[in-house]
């Protein structure tokens, strides 16, 4: 699915999804991956929700966001809540959602001028 771009130029922005990859700003990406408006997309070694650990979560937590958005591949997943904990603790609303729905409501949130990240897991092909 294509998505509409109406964001700041310059800025990270969901431009299409599909099985299997998502698109930023027209970049095709196959494999799981952290976005922020303003720093270049970066790799994210996890393939299913059952991958996800202190280590991780303690990546994304050093973000500097205010909202996380969890993208769990093509159907909705929850991760254990005892990994969320460090979010609570520092304030950080994340939402947890399929990773078609993360990229919508990323757009939205970066649009509004919010300080998001979205972290979608994207399973390789197998």
């Amino acid at each position: 699915m294509k998505l509409h771009q109406n964001q700041a130029a310059g800025r990270n922005a969901f431009t299409g999804y599909g099985k299997g990859y998502v698109l930023v700003n027209g970049s095709r990406h196959e494999s799981s991956v952290v976005v922020v408006p303003d720093a270049p997309v970066a790799g994210w070694d996890v393939e299913a929700v059952g991958d996800l650990d202190e280590a991780r979560i303690a990546r994304l937590a050093a973000l500097d966001v205010e909202v996380l958005l969890i993208g769990t591949g093509d159907r909705l997943e929850f991760p254990s809540p005892r990994l969320l904990l460090p979010f609570a603790q520092a304030g950080v609303g994340t939402e947890i959602m399929d990773t078609p729905a993360a990229c919508r409501t990323y757009n939205i949130l970066m649009g509004e001028g919010r300080k998001v990240a979205a972290a979608l897991i994207i399973p390789r092909n197998r």
